[in-house]
């Protein structure tokens, strides 16, 4: 898998690109692309604003923002757009963990990542255009399914759909850190997007000390404020499949104490529904160590 790239083409490239353009065009797309070339915007970020969206429906709502469907005006594409007012990110103390999600997820791009298309700011609000996962949160969907619970082969699948969204933030150097149903998208064809990326790190030792996500699904370094590093991923990821199959987190506890003791001494209770292969790849992401 390779790392992150954005180049863009030049003169002498132009060529190369449109040899496969039937002979009869290429002569016009040329002499097009060139005055294209000359122009002083070409290869700068457009200043995206609200006057190049329509704003449509209410999608949702979180704690510091809104989530809208919205058309771009010219070429009608449809887009989530997420606004947050700056003074309620002020009010929460988030601005550095937005501007943190803007700068990762706008690097990253794989099939199950939700993108982060463009974003932009006025004086009052920031809004982040989102692909669209139409489905929703998948923690919807895990606690709508008989007995609160997926069946094997939707959980495996979408497993292997996040571990590979993993993989890749792991050789960009990302750590999402906040691995859990919630921060998880569907998609209308049955695939996942993972999103959330406002507690997610970036960095090129890939050691870190912040005490952050979803306590039921704290690895034992974080719960004993030890560094750590992309590995906390995989075991969030053994969490993940274990939720999927039961419907419930290993450690979930009323009492915080008893989740943080549960995580340090390793105790999982596994079903009798569940596999030998599921107890197998838990067991080996949960013990990664």
């Amino acid at each position: 898998m390779n790392k992150l790239q954005k180049k863009i083409p030049n003169r002498t490239e132009l060529t190369k690109l449109i040899r496969d353009v039937p002979e009869e065009y290429q002569q016009h797309i040329q002499s097009m692309s060139l005055k294209m070339m000359q122009h002083p915007a070409y290869g700068q970020p457009y200043q995206w604003s609200t006057r190049d969206f329509e704003m449509g429906a209410p999608l949702g709502r979180g704690k510091f923002g809104r989530v809208y469907l919205a058309r771009e005006r010219t070429s009608n594409f449809i887009v989530a757009m997420k606004v947050m007012f700056k003074a309620e990110l002020e009010k929460g103390n988030v601005q550095r963990q937005v501007l943190r999600e803007i700068e990762i997820q706008t690097r990253l791009k794989h099939p199950n990542i939700l993108r982060l298309l463009t974003w932009f700011h006025d004086d009052s609000r920031i809004y982040l255009a989102l692909e669209i996962a139409s489905e929703g949160e998948l923690y919807k969907h895990l606690r709508n399914s008989p007995q609160r619970r997926f069946e094997e082969p939707r959980a495996a699948k979408y497993t292997y759909q996040v571990a590979d969204a993993l993989e890749y933030c792991h050789l960009n150097n990302v750590i999402h850190r906040d691995l859990k149903p919630e921060n998880i998208l569907l998609t209308s064809s049955d695939d996942v997007k993972l999103a959330d990326f406002g507690w997610s790190a970036h960095t090129i030792s890939n050691k870190r000390k912040t005490l952050c996500g979803t306590l039921d699904y704290l690895p034992p370094e974080m719960v004993d404020g030890h560094i750590y590093d992309h590995s906390v991923d995989h075991w969030c990821l053994g969490i993940l499949c274990y939720e999927f199959l039961v419907g419930c987190a290993p450690f979930e506890s009323n009492d915080n104490e008893k989740t943080y003791e549960k995580i340090r001494r390793l105790e999982v209770y596994y079903p009798s529904h569940m596999s030998s292969g599921a107890k197998d790849l838990i067991s080996k992401v949960r013990n990664y160590n």
